[in-house]
């Protein structure tokens, strides 16, 4: 893996340039504002009821702006302290990035239906294999991992597929900060990013700073592996 460990000196400061303000991103301010969580969650158990409420109270919010009570109440009618075993804070704090990434879903979801070059970036730890069993290629100069379509029911590899036969360039991630130097080199109109909440937050700020419509796609389980995603809800972003 020489090639993935060589693309990390060129990561530490990204300048982008774009007709109104030049943003600067370095690592340290990446870590800063956008640090993982700090807690391993899995949602795969949670019924699919879930995730309509969410999306129900973020359309609230996006109408009252609250949302304290709300994600309290979901956390507790969902049992999501028994069934995940995080503590209350956490699971709150789970829940009120899951909203957040629904009432960003839906300010941009009109604007994101105008676009037409578009990209998906998908994480590389929601990878079957991190192994060599795993024949996705490492392209530096991206930087980003090409799928290599070697096992039907990985998730990397299904979805994919999906975006490649609806036009989607796709890209997968070894690292958040990868985006900045990818969107350098392209002019997309539209991405979609799966990932979990807190690196949602700092690709948020550089599409809205960029000027690109962009959607979200959570990590339902997190972690260092195995991380996985809801095939259909990107299906349906797509």
């Amino acid at each position: 893996m020489d090639n993935f460990s060589s693309f990390a000196d060129n990561q530490t400061n990204l300048q982008i340039e774009t007709p109104v303000y030049t943003l600067i991103l370095n690592a340290s301010t990446y870590e800063d504002k956008c640090m993982p969580y700090k807690f391993s969650f899995d949602l795969t158990n949670i019924s699919k009821s879930f995730f309509q409420e969410l999306a129900r109270v973020a359309n609230e919010k996006k109408i009252h702006k609250r949302l304290g009570m709300s994600a309290r109440h979901l956390a507790n009618k969902f049992r999501l302290t028994d069934i995940t075993g995080l503590n209350v804070s956490d699971a709150l704090q789970l829940v009120e990035d899951l909203v957040d990434i629904n009432v960003r879903n839906f300010s941009e979801k009109e604007r994101f239906a105008k676009t037409k070059s578009r990209a998906l970036f998908l994480p590389h730890c929601s990878r079957k294999y991190l192994d060599n069993r795993c024949k996705a290629s490492f392209k530096s100069e991206l930087p980003s991992f090409k799928c290599g379509h070697c096992s039907d029911d990985c998730l990397i590899n299904q979805a994919t597929k999906l975006a490649e036969k609806k036009g989607y360039d796709v890209y997968v991630l070894p690292g958040g900060l990868c985006i900045i130097d990818i969107l350098k080199r392209n002019k997309y109109e539209g991405v979609i990013g799966v990932a979990c909440s807190q690196e949602v937050k700092l690709g948020g700020e550089a599409l809205k700073h960029m000027g690109i419509a962009g959607q979200t796609v959570p990590l339902i389980k997190n972690g260092c592996a195995n991380t996985s995603f809801n095939l259909q809800s990107l299906e349906k972003t797509l």
